[in-house]
């Protein structure tokens, strides 16, 4: 019970995190509530590695992209593509063709693995941790196939200015097409268990839901703001990579509630697949994959400044970075998903919900701790 201005309140705090399952990581929610009903809900962040921006201002252009991948760890690889574009924007790079495919194929597999991981933890906030247990594996066939391309299953430092960092091994492109078979048969068992649910559907459809103004208001992006049926996507907006030379539509739904940015998820697995199939079939088979650069321990980036952004699985995440002509860059501002769909929105759409939608409300807007950390 909480004492306000000499008399007793019925309201009570709770505090979930920075180590609970209920948690999209290590982060804190401080909330108030009255019964199981929330009152008022605020983000407590800074439990995980933080001024990762002021890190790369102290730190060679080169030596960034060990640092970069861990300012989202679920999905990595949008860190070197934001960061590398960044560079080569500044510097005049044109980036083989076979590069441009080969880094769509790495940011769509894992695109799929951060789904993959979010379902699970969505499915778990729910109580079905079978999926949560048949998603955390067909992941690893998908890190199995990083770590065959890159030597590495989580940070992978493979995206770099200029190309990639080396070709496909042989076979590499068979494997990846086949775990691309396995996971669009695997979708069926997905839908049948969790998203055909009843349960599932009871817990998600009118929950948490954000009206279209409201979304572009408050700075939502990815499946938060196509879930009100906004149909933008920096792939299609402003291509990348070999975006431009792919078919996929946006997928797009109304109701704008914690069910509707779970489907337009399961939609993008699919996409994502698609898209990795295509661009494998679309690639040159040979060529080189990266552009010849300076002595990478002395890049003497142009002065100047930019902003490269890519869609992650979360929506728009981007690298404004400034030069002043030296071997390191003079300000790094990341831009991620996560800081507009904590502190503007769960904050707000957690009022008024029961404390047994919590956890799959803050899902359901799919937050990277790391992100706001950063």
């Amino acid at each position: 019970m909480k004492k306000r201005r000499g008399k007793m309140s019925k309201s009570y705090e709770l505090f979930i995190g920075p180590n609970h399952p209920g948690i999209p990581g290590n982060f804190s929610l401080h909330l108030e509530l009255e019964g199981d009903t929330i009152v008022s809900a605020k983000g407590d962040p800074g439990y995980l590695h933080r001024a990762f921006e002021k890190g790369m201002e102290n730190r060679l252009y080169i030596q960034n992209l060990a640092l970069i991948p861990r300012i989202c760890v679920p999905e990595p690889d949008i860190n070197e593509a934001a960061y590398s574009m960044a560079i080569e924007d500044l510097m005049g790079v044109e980036i083989p063709e076979r590069a441009k495919y080969i880094r769509t194929i790495v940011l769509e597999l894992a695109r799929t693995t951060a789904y993959l991981l979010w379902m699970g933890g969505y499915a778990a906030s729910l109580g079905l941790y079978t999926l949560s247990q048949w998603a955390t594996g067909d992941r690893d066939y998908a890190i199995d196939l990083f770590a065959e391309l890159t030597g590495a299953r989580v940070y992978h430092m493979y995206i770099w200015p200029g190309g990639v960092r080396r070709d496909l091994p042989a076979g590499w492109e068979d494997e990846v097409l086949g775990f691309v078979r396995y996971l669009k048969d695997k979708l069926t068992d997905y839908d049948n268990l969790f998203f055909k649910n009843a349960m599932f559907i009871h817990r998600a459809r009118g929950v948490a839901k954000i009206t279209q103004e409201q979304a572009l208001e408050w700075g939502a992006t990815g499946p938060v703001l196509k879930a009100t049926g906004v149909a933008q996507d920096v792939r299609k907006d402003a291509p990348y990579a070999a975006y431009g030379e792919l078919d996929f539509e946006i997928p797009v739904l109304t109701e704008g509630d914690s069910w509707s940015r779970a489907i337009v998820r399961r939609i993008e697995i699919e996409n994502a697949l698609n898209l990795i199939e295509q661009a494998v079939k679309k690639m040159p088979k040979k060529g080189p994959v990266w552009t010849k650069m300076p002595n990478p321990f002395k890049w003497y980036v142009p002065e100047g400044e930019t902003y490269a952004k890519v869609e992650s699985s979360r929506g728009e995440h981007g690298f404004f970075m400034v030069s002043d002509g030296t071997e390191k860059p003079y300000r790094v501002a990341v831009r991620g998903a996560s800081m507009p769909h904590m502190f503007t929105i769960a904050e707000k759409l957690l009022v008024g919900a029961r404390l047994a939608d919590a956890s799959h409300i803050l899902l359901s807007l799919d937050i990277c701790p790391p992100e706001i950390d950063r």
